[in-house]
Parts: C-alpha cells; sequence; structure tokens
C-alpha cells in the first residue's frame, strides 16, 4: 500500500499531531510538496500532502483561511502540515477553523521535526510500496511461467485470476471461451464475444476496456505480429494496480506462445525482445535481465554497441522486416521459412536492405558464438544490441563498407556503453545515423564525432541560410565602401576581443577598430558583450566561409 496520513501520524519519528480531518487519514499521499505560496495550486498534481509554515499567508484571516483551504481541497491536495514555533506558536484558530469546516486534514508539525524528514518518510515509503508491487509482479510471473510449463493454458488463466482478485478469460480467434476463472466467469465472458470480435478486427498488439466500475474488463489481444490468434479479459473491481499489470502482460506473453505454431516462436521471442530493449532504454536495465532471463546470455550485463540502421534515400529498397509490421528479435539465428519474392524475369529480388544486414549480423554471432538483439522499429529503422569489440560489431563495419552502394543503408554506431546508459547509447546512435545521412556515409561511429571538428557539421543548408541572414545587413553595409565590417568582426573574434592584437592584423588604429564594432552592434541590434552573440557570429562567420583578412 501507498503511503497515507494515519502511516506519516503514526511514524514514530515525525511526531505528528492530528489538529483537524481525523476521519480522512487513510488518503493516500503521492508526495510531500513545500510551499510558502498563498497560492501553490498551480503547482500541485494532485494527492500532495502541503508543508508551510505560513510565511506569506494571514493564517489568522478567516476568510482567507476558507479561500486557501477551498482552493487545496479544489486541488486534490490531501492534507496540509503546519510548522509550529517558525512563524506562529501555535496553529492559528483562523485555519484550525476552515480545516474542520472544509475536511481538510490538519498536522501539526513540532519545530524539532524538519520538512525534509517528512519528504523522506514519504519518498522511503513510496518506494517501499513500488519494490513490493515489482516484486510480486515477479514473483507472479514465474508462478504463471512455472503453470504454464507444468499445466497449460488452464492453470495459468486460473494463478491470475488469483492474483488479480477477479475473473479471467482466454478466447480463441472466433470468440470462444476457452477457459476462465472461477467457474462462474465463463457466463459472463460469454457475453463479451462481440468485443473480443472488435479486438480481432484490429491490428496487434490491441487493447480495450469495457464494462462499469464494479466490473471493470480489460481485453487483450493474444498472437505475435498483426494476427490476432486469441484474446484475454481480466474482470477487475478497479484498474490494475503495478504488480497485477506485471503479472497480466507475463500471461499474455505465456498465452501467446502457447497459441503460436513453433514458425511463430521467434516472433514471440521478438516481443520479449523489444520488450527488454524498451525497459534497456528507459533505464531499467534490472528489470530487462528479470524478463530476459537467460534469453540472450552475458550481452545485458557486457559492454556493449547499439547500432541504429535505415534504408538511405536514395535506395529503392524496402525499409520494412519483410511484409510484416511485427517486432522481431533474435539471439543468434532467424529462421525466415518464407519464400522470396520474384519479379517479372522469374529471378529472386533482392532482399530488403534491413532484412539482410540484419541476416548478416545474426550469421556473423551464430559462428561467433555470440549473442545480438535485433529489433526492428516501426519508423522502418533497425535497432541491434550487440558486443563491443565482437563479431557483430565487425560484421556491421565490412558489410557497410562492402554493401554501401548496393544496399542502400547507413548506419549509426554508439560508443561502448554498460547497460544503465542504454539510453545514451542510443542517442548517440542516433546522432552518428544523422550526421552519415549528411555526409553521405554508410557507417558512423560516435566516437568519430567526438574525435574531429565540428565544423564540417555546418555544411548544411538550413545553418548556412542562418548565417546568410545573420550576417547580411554587415555585406550590404561592405558593399557601399564605407567600412570592412565583416573582416573587422571576424578579426576581432579570432583575437578573442583583444583590441590592439586584431587591430594590428587589420592595419587600423584600435580606436577605428572600436568605431567600426560599435557600428557592428548598431547595425545587427545585438551586444558582442554577450558571448551567446559572439558565438552565433562566429560559427555564421565559418559556415558562410568569410575570410579572415591578410595581416599587415
Amino acid at each position: 500500500m501507498p503511503p497515507t496520513l494515519a502511516s506519516l501520524v503514526q511514524h514514530s519519528a515525525l511526531k505528528l499531531t492530528v489538529r483537524a480531518g481525523e476521519d480522512r487519514l487513510d488518503t493516500p499521499v503521492r508526495w510531500a510538496h513545500v510551499s510558502e505560496l498563498a497560492d501553490p495550486v498551480p503547482y500541485m498534481e494532485g494527492g500532495e500532502l502541503l508543508l508551510t509554515t505560513a510565511l506569506t499567508l494571514d493564517a489568522e484571516d478567516p476568510e482567507a483561511m476558507h479561500r486557501y483551504v477551498r482552493r487545496l481541497l479544489a486541488a486534490g491536495v490531501v492534507g496540509l502540515g503546519f510548522a509550529i514555533g517558525v512563524n506562529y506558536d501555535d496553529i492559528p484558530e483562523a485555519l484550525l477553523d476552515a480545516a474542520r469546516a472544509e475536511g481538510l486534514p490538519l498536522l501539526e508539525v513540532p519545530r524539532r521535526t524538519p520538512f525534509l524528514a517528512i519528504s523522506k518518510a514519504v519518498s522511503a515509503a513510496i518506494a517501499a510500496d513500488q519494490y513490493r508491487a515489482v516484486t510480486a509482479g515477479f514473483e507472479a510471473q514465474r508462478e504463471l511461467t512455472r503453470a504454464a510449463l507444468a499445466e497449460g493454458p488452464d492453470a495459468v488463466v486460473a494463478r491470475l485470476a488469483a492474483h488479480v482478485d477477479g475473473w479471467v478469460a482466454m478466447y480463441d480467434t472466433s470468440g470462444t471461451v476457452l477457459a476462465a476463472s472461477p467457474e462462474w466467469a465463463a457466463r459472463r465472458a460469454a457475453r463479451l464475444t462481440p468485443d473480443v470480435e472488435r479486438l480481432r478486427d484490429r491490428p496487434a498488439p490491441a487493447s480495450a476496456v469495457v464494462g462499469g466500475t464494479d466490473d471493470r474488463v480489460e481485453l487483450q489481444s493474444l498472437g505475435t505480429g498483426r494476427r490476432v490468434r486469441g484474446a484475454l479479459a481480466v474482470g477487475t473491481g478497479a484498474p490494475l494496480g503495478t504488480a497485477e499489470r506485471y503479472a497480466v502482460h507475463s500471461a499474455i506473453a505465456l498465452l501467446t506462445l502457447t497459441t503460436e505454431r513453433s514458425r511463430s516462436l521467434q516472433a514471440a521471442e521478438g516481443r520479449l525482445g523489444a520488450a527488454v530493449l524498451r525497459m534497456m532504454l528507459s533505464g531499467q536495465p534490472d528489470h530487462a535481465r528479470a524478463v530476459a532471463g537467460d534469453l540472450y546470455g552475458g550481452l545485458l550485463d557486457a559492454p556493449f554497441r547499439l547500432l541504429i540502421a535505415e534504408v538511405s534515400s536514395g535506395s529503392g529498397g524496402s525499409g520494412g522486416s519483410g511484409g510484416s509490421a511485427s517486432t522481431k528479435a533474435t539471439r543468434s539465428t532467424r529462421a525466415t521459412g518464407s519464400t522470396k519474392a520474384t519479379g517479372s524475369a522469374g529471378e529472386p529480388e533482392k532482399e530488403p536492405p534491413l532484412p539482410a544486414l540484419a541476416d548478416a549480423l545474426e550469421s556473423a554471432a551464430a559462428r561467433a558464438g555470440e549473442t545480438v538483439l535485433a529489433v526492428p522499429e516501426s519508423e522502418g529503422r533497425l535497432v541491434v544490441l550487440a558486443g563491443d569489440g565482437g563479431a557483430v560489431v565487425i560484421a556491421c563495419a565490412a558489410y557497410a563498407e562492402r554493401e554501401a552502394e548496393d544496399a542502400g543503408v547507413v548506419v549509426g554506431l554508439s560508443a561502448p556503453t554498460g547497460p544503465i546508459a542504454a539510453g545514451a547509447a542510443y542517442k548517440q546512435a542516433e546522432q552518428a545515423l544523422s550526421v552519415a545521412r549528411r555526409r553521405g556515409r554508410a557507417l558512423v561511429e560516435h566516437e568519430d564525432l567526438a574525435a574531429g571538428s565540428v565544423l564540417p557539421l555546418l555544411a548544411d543548408d538550413a545553418v548556412r541560410a542562418f548565417a546568410d541572414g545573420m550576417l547580411r545587413a554587415l555585406h550590404e553595409h561592405d558593399a557601399t565602401g564605407r567600412g570592412d565590417l565583416v573582416a573587422s568582426l571576424r578579426a576581432w573574434l579570432s583575437r578573442h576581443g583583444q583590441w590592439d592584437a586584431a587591430a594590428a592584423d587589420l592595419g587600423v588604429h584600435r580606436h577605428t577598430l572600436r568605431y567600426r564594432m560599435r557600428r557592428v552592434e548598431e547595425i545587427l541590434g545585438r551586444s558582442l558583450d554577450d558571448p551567446d552573440v559572439r558565438m552565433e557570429l562566429w560559427l555564421a562567420l565559418k559556415a558562410t566561409g568569410a575570410d579572415a583578412p591578410e595581416t599587415r
């Protein structure tokens, strides 16, 4: 259970005293927030315990306190903690009367209890509740897995119903109930056949919520790829909690495996692989390892590289995954089991670039005994997780170099990283991919970007257009023959604003250079004292190729 006002009052170290709202102490607390504002409502999300010393409040004005309390309740604030011995020796009667009249729980905070201690207590209780939920979810996952292996789908349905404290039913593609628990749930589940049929007509994975508040039913599709092979109904009296949600997702994965033929086993692994990758990218490596188990060996623990590949704009090949919109993942090899399409002359057409790259990487992994996680994204990109310095990374570089023109694939490769920084590695790979597209290269490593100069990155039409616009007024001034402001600006910036050195480079007196820089500020309407302005002007000069003046 999340922390409540009652649990905070019972916390022996906090010494809180209830002064109003005794009948509402079972309310959950989402967070503890400190504010001395007269109107903190714009900064509230609801569910907070607000802590204050009434520094800016007229806490002795009854009318003001009634308005204050009503605003807090309207914003969803669950309680007010008032520190005594700071600005007030006791809670003012006006605030006490308002809290009692409006039903707002009011807690007296003694001077020796810092607000930080309350915030820490709330945070610790929330973390403990989340840990319990995750632990319970993983335990449910293990229990469901054992049931699936030992007894089959019926046992999974029964275990899930017990875990969510509700009812569960499994359907086939026609909407027929295959299993239900408890037994009475079969009649309730049969009435949902039309909803299951509508779910079947939507691309998988699909979900829907039906029913009322007392019998809330979640429908989830079963099956890999876009083809729905069944459905799972979970009926509860309230929305699912974190642990229950873990259990439902685990049951969906397990029941999906039981409904698929052997040819679809890899597709099911793909969904698991995509989930593992999402967890890694969202900073949850421990969850990813727990879900993946031994599926990917030590790949998720050892230093790895993340690469993103996409079809180059000049390629005529498809960026998809062979006609399927599903997400796939592989450990080392991928069995397609499909016949390649043939052209008008009867010869097989070339395999689309991204599946071909995936095949090459998986083959290299199989030969080297490595594991690799390859997940096609819906945007027509392939994301691959591979061990640093292994055969997969080497094969990727070789493939990109060998097939650069024919394959039409561009690749961005991250620096070596660990599981905790997978999200940063994804950004690195995207940045490298962007540079590869701009420079027309088949593969760019993120480490190469940091080792080079930033100037090649300015070779972009949008950057040049920005630079031309920024310097246009100065060029127009110089064209009239009234001074060389562009060259003077270039010299002054290159000398870091040193007047004598820049004037010497230009062969003019420093007072002349000062006058020119004032004219630059007047024309541009910007101050050269601003470092951001100096940086933008310097990059604009570099982007437009404005040459430095000859020194004399």
